[in-house]
């Protein structure tokens, strides 16, 4: 989702644009080599293991691509003084606060085996950032965008259209709170990020506002006109192999607030 919508937004640029069938970023001499040949001013990283339950029972493979290829990526660009922007998640965090978590809010424990790794990814850019490294890390959430067939259903409001068709009834979690983010305007405010020079750190970028996912996909059907009828449970109700925060909302602090997630919602379903 996020990869199509920033090789949207940068199509001026006339970007270089890999999936893993040009690159295969856990390939560490095949990654220094290709990136040492282009020679980029700025390296955008939308590759990810992001299978939340998945990584429980492969917690190697989430390891390697979300953390030890990052900190290859990292070192790299540090090297060859490129601007890395690399994307977290809101499951870094434990999930505690009812607030949400800004910038520096530092994580303490993940609860789940992908929000280890997210995090593990984050301290290797922390590690070359010490050392020179100039990167903008962003964290986001809950996001949702057009993806490419082969993974089409694999965002929320995707999956709740395609259930609304076979379906006559739904259970959604209604304890679980966060900031569902469009992947079209992650890209837009990336590409302003880059145009105005901003400094290096930590970002959160959501758009505006929080909902549970029982709202979210109440929203869903009442802006698609279904009649798919959704129940609110418990997360105790709905028991998945990964534990997940109840409060993972991300405070922007640093830039101008993104648009709410209603209206974001509703551009998206209308285009």
């Amino acid at each position: 989702m996020l990869g199509r919508d920033l090789a949207k937004v940068f199509q001026g640029y006339r970007p270089v644009r890999w999936d893993i069938q040009d690159l295969d970023i856990t390939k560490k001499n095949e990654l220094r080599r290709k990136i040492k040949k282009i020679n980029p001013r700025v390296i955008i990283n939308a590759a990810a293991y992001t299978d939340v339950d998945g990584a429980e029972t492969h917690r190697r493979l989430a390891n390697l691509i979300n953390a030890r290829a990052v900190g290859w990526l990292a070192e790299i660009s540090l090297k060859q003084k490129i601007l890395l922007i690399h994307f977290s998640t809101d499951y870094v965090f434990a999930g505690k606060k009812r607030n949400g978590y800004g910038e520096k809010d530092a994580p303490q424990q993940s609860l789940n085996a992908y929000g280890r790794s997210k995090l593990l990814g984050e301290r290797e850019i922390i590690k070359r950032a010490r050392k020179g490294l100039k990167y903008y890390l962003i964290r986001t959430s809950w996001l949702f965008g057009p993806a490419s067939h082969r993974h089409y259903h694999k965002n929320f409001v995707d999956t709740i259209l395609r259930l609304a068709k076979i379906k006559k009834t739904i259970k959604v979690v209604d304890d679980q709170w966060g900031s569902p983010t469009y992947s079209y305007d992650l890209a837009q405010v990336v590409k302003n990020m880059i145009e105005k020079d901003a400094p290096s750190g930590f970002y959160h970028l959501t758009n505006s506002g929080a909902t549970s996912w029982y709202k979210f996909a109440k929203s869903i059907v009442n802006l698609s006109k279904n009649k798919l009828k959704i129940t609110p449970c418990s997360t105790k109700e709905y028991p998945l192999i990964a534990k997940r925060p109840k409060y993972s909302i991300l405070l922007n602090t640093r830039l101008p607030r993104l648009r709410s997630w209603l209206k974001a919602l509703q551009d998206y379903l209308k285009n």
